[in-house]
């Protein structure tokens, strides 16, 4: 037994060191004990229970030992691969509190006081334009709205506030209002009314159309939602797009208080010379056309806008670029003047569809990824042809082309498993949405095997 020895308990061993011990005399005088003997090899604390046990006993122990031994490197190499697995699970661990829709921070801050959820609502906003809900990609966007303007930034978050707040004193859905998908619409229409103001930056008279036009965007949301709901669709930019329309026709080049930008149609066929073609400028537009669906022609902040979006979802940033890139594309196939292209102008709502459809209400596969690119040059082309049309009544294309060419899409049917359509309620980010979509495919499969 582990705890005994010789017969006795350790406890009675410790008490026959203490005792006197009785010696046996012998022809040559006293001869030690038994138990002295054993004291002399093995101090106390570091007795080997091996010995007591007979000679084979022993060498088929020590044999043991020996094979257990010479397992050990075996065993420790065996281990590396478990403990980097482990490193990497903590590793991804802790990347999850800043990747994604932040979910864990999210349920971190359900009991925090109002005033810092609500700061949280307002980031998830700003990200929200770009189909993410993550506060800190948040952030950085509007620190990139600083780098193109402070008065951009403010007219941004100023309508961000007031449509998240309009929304909550509405008592709309409040995991809705969470996520930031009261404060999106309000975002750009800040922003999109102080670029078309045609009174310049720091007209401080504006900041009254600007909260007024941002209140509706909830009521416009929560109205175009009840209606888009029967076909499980999303509402989009269209509360966006109704309000800039209204603001833009309502006033016009020539008001006395609010003028805006003269917007007029073609009337004759531009210069466009292919042997000034710029091609660092054309690569440049590539992050200043995502950085325009937030009405900046930025570089410096389209990058930013890049960085916020491949922190919360790589998918998101991949298809953000392949879309900006199929609509410069598609403009230089139009022969569209090189100043329109540089800026970026051709770019946004291609990327926005690209987005929307590659991994955000479809589940990404490579078949959706095909899907997104031609949704994107759909994009691209209905977009030259609204430009067209609202130029000759002054207005501007928004996002109209993004609407309707994403909303064409989602409306596809088809027979292939690997083009689906996520509900909206299991709606999340690509990464997500494409786990969730992998989970059910297995459920299925596995109740057809049961079957």
């Amino acid at each position: 037994m582990p705890g005994e020895m010789d017969g006795r308990s350790l406890a009675d061993l410790g008490g026959s060191f203490a005792d006197p011990l009785p010696t046996d005399t012998g022809p040559v005088g006293p001869e030690p004990s038994d138990s002295e003997l054993k004291s002399q090899r093995w101090p106390t604390g570091a007795r080997d229970p091996s010995q007591s046990r007979p000679l084979l006993e022993r060498k088929e122990a020590q044999g043991s030992k020996i094979t257990m031994e010479m397992e050990a490197p075996g065993e420790k190499s065996g281990k590396t691969p478990t403990q980097t697995k482990t490193v990497w699970e903590q590793i991804w661990g802790a990347l999850s509190y800043f990747t994604g829709d932040m979910k864990a921070f999210g349920d971190w801050m359900k009991d925090k006081p109002l005033v810092f959820q609500f700061l949280v609502w307002v980031l998830r906003g700003f990200s929200q334009v770009i189909f993410l809900s993550n506060p800190l990609s948040g952030l950085i966007i509007v620190a990139g709205l600083l780098v193109q303007s402070y008065w951009l930034a403010l007219t941004g978050c100023l309508a961000a506030v007031v449509s998240t707040l309009t929304a909550f004193l509405l008592s709309q859905d409040r995991s809705a209002i969470a996520a930031g998908l009261h404060g999106y619409n309000g975002v750009i229409v800040g922003t999109l009314m102080a670029v078309f103001s045609d009174n310049g930056d720091y007209y401080w008279w504006l900041l009254l159309p600007v909260v007024l036009m941002s209140m509706t965007c909830p009521l416009l949301s929560s109205a175009l939602g009840s209606v888009f709901s029967k076909w499980d669709l999303p509402v989009l930019t269209f509360p966006f797009n109704l309000a800039l329309a209204i603001f833009v026709a309502a006033t016009g080049h020539y008001n006395l208080f609010f003028p805006t930008t003269l917007i007029l149609p073609i009337t004759s066929v531009p210069s466009v010379n292919w042997s000034e073609i710029e091609v660092p400028l054309l690569f440049q537009s590539i992050p200043i056309g995502i950085a325009q669906g937030f009405g900046c022609d930025s570089p410096w902040t389209g990058g930013m806008i890049m960085v916020a979006l491949f922190i919360s979802s790589p998918l998101i940033f991949l298809h953000a670029v392949v879309g900006s890139v199929v609509g410069m594309l598609a403009a230089l196939s139009l022969a569209t003047p090189f100043d329109k292209i540089y800026a970026g102008l051709c770019n946004y709502n291609s990327c926005f569809s690209c987005i929307a459809i590659g991994g955000m209400f479809y589940a990404f596969t490579w078949q959706t990824f095909l899907l997104a690119i031609a949704c994107a040059l759909f994009t691209a082309y209905v977009g030259a042809t609204l430009s067209n049309m609202l130029s000759v009544f002054g207005l501007p294309q928004g996002t109209w082309a993004f609407c309707l060419s994403t909303l064409t899409f989602l409306l596809l049917t088809t027979n292939n498993g690997a083009i689906h359509r996520l509900p909206l309620s299991k709606v999340r980010y690509p990464e997500a949405n494409r786990a969730y979509y992998l989970s059910q495919k297995g459920k299925q499969s596995k109740s057809t095997c049961d079957v």
